[in-house]
């Protein structure tokens, strides 16, 4: 079988073997996630939209690795985009050398209680 191109549009049996779920999990998830709506064509085929696609492939990812459930997923999902990425926060200062020495004290008295 030959890959399709990017931004075909993909069948419901090619989506399913694509992300690994059954057929009636992408069908309940329509049910679930409003902004999951592919086209329907006749005798009810489904055809998803590259952007079908990659809705689909967050809330795979979101449900099964990490670890959302259906609601979180849908609150993630119905909440407004911000307009501007939130500014970074800093990141802490590297450990000083005080509580590397310290951290090394107590490894050294630790190594000895062991040996005992």
């Amino acid at each position: 079988m030959t890959a399709k191109a990017d931004g075909a549009f993909l069948t419901i049996s090619e989506l399913s073997t694509e992300l690994g779920v059954p057929q009636h999990v992408l069908r309940y998830w329509e049910t679930k996630f409003p902004q999951l709506k592919p086209l329907t064509r006749a005798g009810n085929r489904r055809y998803y939209r590259p952007s079908d696609v990659a809705l689909a492939r967050r809330i795979h990812t979101l449900l099964n690795l990490d670890g959302y459930t259906i609601r979180g997923v849908q609150q993630l999902l119905e909440a407004p985009v911000a307009a501007t990425p939130p500014a970074a926060t800093p990141l802490e200062p590297p450990i000083d050398s005080r509580v590397r020495d310290e951290l090394a004290a107590i490894r050294a008295l630790l190594a000895r209680a062991l040996a005992e």
